[in-house]
């Protein structure tokens, strides 16, 4: 189509407007959603009021290094000497509260002035805001997992040892443990520990701690449930979560002195759970514990072809475990309630991608403590589903598995509660089907505003990382 003349010139009458301005320009602007989640847990404040005369001092604000470290992680960096690809953003300066953002070398030196009483500090505010999250959700049985993760270090750093390590043997390590809330998503409680320990032995003071800090923030919750490896298999765990009134599933290992073996092989009856799983249950007497645990045995088909060990019963052609427990679950709702401790796994997995959680921040011992605290921290601001939405948990029997559950907004509860109540009056009817209506399309309204929200603040997420990585690699030489 051929345009007319008119359509194809311009006139021009006055000179164009000059201005020199100055404008910033940021990859981060996520960051500003989520520095509007932080004034609305108000934790700035809480920074402010429990950190001002608990941390070592210095030229910048507690809380403006605090958030500073926080923004760090968010945006992808992994070492301290990251954050001068953030020296210039305003997004960023924002974010912390601070008109000009230290250097790394600041940083550093602030870290290695760190010790217990600080790291404690730390804690404390990290307790106070999931405390008000999980009492937020209304959850009254919380389901805990427990377990430990390697993190390889160098021979100058603090603290660590030469312990596990199934990657890199004799390379110094730390062997920090954590304890996850599988519900709703969030750390609880995450202690550095050096790597010479053994996983089960040195976590009876961290159960008793954890136990401790749920029955005094939480006291709304009535009910807690453990689920623990094979590691923590062990008399004096056994008897904290006893004296603690908690319910436990936890794997067993295959000791001699169990006599686990002879029961599997004197065993001739199996009741299905699914397709190639099956399982018995039986009451195991531990006399050197003085101890009867209730033992559910399982096995499992399998088609590998691999060394047989002298002392586990798996023959090649089924694989065997056993759980330990005082529930009162099935052999197959235990299983399906065991299987849900494969997210702690994927967590850690997310931790050490996502928020640096395997890298060493300073050769100091409690800066590395530090670290893990607001690792924590930056990932409870990173899950938008605490930002204060209602969810639908599901009922017990639909949610074995005890996983984080999705959420379903509800921006009416009360309206919900109105459309259970049948009636036979046609006007209640009518006032019912349009609250239904107007009911549904809020919800809709609201899912299309958090899904943006949420892809919005991914899209961010990449794209800093992505930005970072760039800044990071080496220029390339002309040919």
């Amino acid at each position: 189509m051929r345009l007319s003349r008119s359509l194809l010139r311009r006139r021009v009458n006055a000179p164009c407007t000059f201005r020199f301005e100055d404008q910033g320009l940021t990859s981060f602007s996520g960051l500003e959603l989520v520095r509007m989640f932080l004034v609305r847990l108000d934790l700035p404040r809480r920074l402010r009021d429990g950190l001002y005369r608990r941390l070592p001092k210095s030229d910048y604000s507690v809380v403006g290094l605090s958030l500073l470290l926080i923004a760090l992680l968010l945006t992808g960096g992994r070492r301290i000497s990251h954050l001068r690809m953030l020296q210039h953003d305003p997004i960023v300066s924002r974010f912390c509260g601070l008109d000009r953002l230290p250097t790394d070398r600041s940083v550093s030196r602030w870290l290695s002035q760190f010790d217990a009483v600080h790291v404690d500090a730390l804690q404390q505010i990290n307790e106070r805001v999931t405390a008000e999250v999980i009492h937020a959700l209304g959850l009254r049985r919380l389901t805990l997992d427990v377990d430990g993760s390697v993190v390889s270090t160098g021979l100058s750093v603090e603290g660590p040892r030469r312990g596990y390590n199934l990657h890199r043997r004799k390379v110094p390590s730390y062997f920090p443990i954590t304890a996850y809330e599988a519900q709703s998503g969030l750390l609880l409680r995450v202690e550095n520990r050096p790597g010479n320990i053994h996983d089960g032995q040195a976590s009876i003071a961290f159960l008793e701690a954890l136990i401790a800090q749920v029955k005094a923030d939480l006291p709304d919750v009535r009910h807690l449930e453990f689920r623990l490896d094979g590691a923590f298999f062990l008399k004096e765990i056994l008897a904290c979560l006893d004296r603690a009134g908690a319910e436990y599933a936890v794997k067993v290992p295959f000791w001699r002195w169990l006599d686990l073996r002879e029961r599997i092989a004197y065993q001739k009856r199996w009741h299905r759970v699914s397709e190639g799983l099956d399982c018995f249950e039986t009451s195991v007497g531990i006399d050197p514990w003085q101890r009867r645990e209730r033992v559910v045995i399982y096995r499992n088909a399998t088609a590998k072809n691999y060394q047989l060990d002298l002392f586990d019963p798996d023959d090649g052609t089924w694989e065997y475990s056993a759980i330990a427990t005082n529930k009162t679950l099935t052999g197959p709702a235990l299983w399906q309630f065991m299987s849900g401790r494969g997210t702690h796994e994927k967590v850690y997995g997310e931790l050490k991608t996502g928020f640096a959680f395997d890298c060493v921040p300073s050769f100091a011992q409690a800066a590395c403590q530090q670290r893990l605290a607001s690792v924590q921290c930056a990932r409870l601001q990173s899950l938008p589903r605490h930002a204060g939405f209602a969810r639908n948990p599901a009922s017990r029997h639909e949610r074995k598995a005890r996983s984080a559950h999705l959420l379903s907004l509800n921006p009416h509860p009360q309206v919900r509660m109105a459309q259970s109540r049948r009636t036979t009056d046609p006007t209640q009817r009518q006032d019912h089907a349009r609250r239904r209506l107007c009911t549904h399309r809020a919800q809709t309204l609201h899912l299309h505003r958090l899904y943006s929200w949420l892809f919005y603040l991914s899209y961010c997420r990449i794209e800093a990382k992505r930005q970072m990585r760039l800044r990071l690699m080496p220029p390339r030489r002309p040919r």
